[in-house]
């Protein structure tokens, strides 16, 4: 694609996985939220859609949005600091694709047809991809339902969000046995739980106190085996989703946290899934330590038109709240113009 077109009409014309009768699932929750604030679906239809998916999806122990009457309150009242939901966003990359297209078709006529084939057969594999995932989020769900009611009928309530599915089935037959390992489970999963998130990629071994320690660590690839090389001053990444915006820094840690994000900042993060997707309308751009172009926040700026720039590493500790900053997302690229003042 580069070959035949510039960068930024490389990446209009690989968008469009969502659009029409094309459904996206890491898109859903979001114009899902779009066609509620707009009273084109109701409550419940969306709770029947949605309500499975959120950003602890496969963490059996965390409610779903479905199960907190008030998640979608809080979802619709942010909606509203932004610029453009998700219906507004869609169509101006829609725009921008078509325009793309033209283009080609003026400067490559013969490829077109051939392309249009190849990103068609790409986009239906990437919306069967996250078809399957979602359904696989419902089973966790129907686990999260069969713990919970193992819980009422035992009286051990949460506790038995800490046995194995095996250890349940003794519990529920009259075997309590298990239950003496609950408390040393409960204090380690606190104290691991208390610290970072420990890299995606670990070659040789990891202390995870002494890593996260370290004021250079990466959240996206520890390597013991190698000495670090020196910092640039620019935090540097995958390419995303192409554009170039200056803004204020907002480093979130977790979704719960995204109240604090104000429209038109840079959401600055470790890595997001479907449960960030409704932040991303209020953001001018999408910074993150872990990703590659196929990761969730590259796929769903690109759909959305929003630069990204991925897979940095450690910009979660580089960058801080304030900041000023330039996000290049053709070339993967976070200049800071104005550190925040400390």
């Amino acid at each position: 694609m580069r070959a035949l077109a510039s960068e930024a009409d490389t990446n209009a014309l690989l968008t469009g996985l969502q659009g029409g009768d094309a459904q996206l699932a890491s898109l859903g929750p979001l114009v899902g939220l779009a066609q509620l604030r707009r009273r084109e679906i109701d409550r419940e239809t969306y709770a029947r859609s949605w309500g499975h998916r959120g950003p602890h999806e496969f963490e059996v122990s965390i409610p779903r949005p479905a199960e907190d009457p008030y998640w979608t309150d809080r979802q619709l009242a942010e909606m509203e600091q932004a610029k453009a939901d998700a219906n507004d966003l869609l169509a101006r990359q829609e725009s921008a694709r078509t325009a793309a297209w033209e283009r080609l078709g003026r400067t490559h006529p013969r490829a077109v047809r051939s392309l249009r084939r190849r990103i068609d057969r790409a986009a239906h594999a990437a919306r069967a991809r996250e078809a399957g995932r979602s359904e696989v989020i419902r089973a966790f769900w129907a686990m999260r339902v069969f713990i919970l009611r193992a819980g009422e009928l035992t009286g051990h309530g949460d506790d038995l969000f800490l046995c194995t599915i095996q250890e349940i089935q003794r519990i529920l037959a009259g075997d309590e046995t298990p239950l003496a390992r609950i408390p040393i489970r409960r204090r380690t999963y606190e104290h691991y739980r208390s610290l970072p998130v420990t890299p995606t990629l670990i070659r040789g071994t990891i202390d995870p106190e002494r890593w996260a320690a370290d004021p250079n660590r990466r959240g996206d690839v520890h390597d013991a085996t190698a000495e670090h090389l020196p910092m640039s001053d620019t935090v540097t990444g995958f390419p995303g989703a192409s554009g170039v915006v200056e803004g204020l820094v907002r480093v979130v840690s977790t979704p719960d946290q995204g109240d604090e994000l104000r429209a038109g900042e840079i959401l600055v993060t470790a890595v997001t899934n479907i449960g960030w997707t409704p932040l991303f309308p209020r953001a001018a751009a999408v910074v993150t330590d872990v990703g590659a172009p196929l990761s969730h926040a590259a796929i769903v700026a690109r759909e959305l038109g929003i630069p990204a720039v991925v897979g940095c590493g450690n910009a979660t500790l580089r960058l801080h709240t304030g900041d000023r900053v330039r996000v290049d997302g053709e070339h993967g690229t976070v200049d800071v113009l104005e550190p925040a003042a400390r």
